[in-house]
């Protein structure tokens, strides 16, 4: 894994704790941002894993930024597919003191 992706998680089709608990032991590993990524049908699910991680585990988690865009893949037929990318970064708040 390089340096680069140490605070990415990819949102796929597991159960949605399972993406949960990645950003949780990201952020108890001293990480102060995480990355979710997710593209096509699994956004919805990577937008739910922000909300449960914000409003359940982690009160001074907010949403930094979120990127939207699209990818162009090529399928084993040799289709050109356009897939809708997100990115939602979560940061941890300052402790003041």
């Amino acid at each position: 894994m390089s340096t680069q992706r140490q605070n990415v998680v990819f949102v796929g089709n597991k159960p949605l704790m399972n993406y949960v608990l990645a950003c949780l032991a990201l952020f108890h590993d001293g990480n102060n941002e995480v990355q979710i990524l997710a593209r096509g049908r699994t956004i919805s699910r990577a937008v739910d894993v922000a909300q449960m991680v914000i409003s359940r585990f982690l009160k001074d988690v907010y949403v930094k930024s979120t990127q939207i865009g699209s990818e162009r893949i090529t399928t084993d037929e040799g289709r050109t597919l356009n897939k809708s990318t997100i990115t939602i970064t979560l940061s941890r708040r300052q402790r003041e003191g």
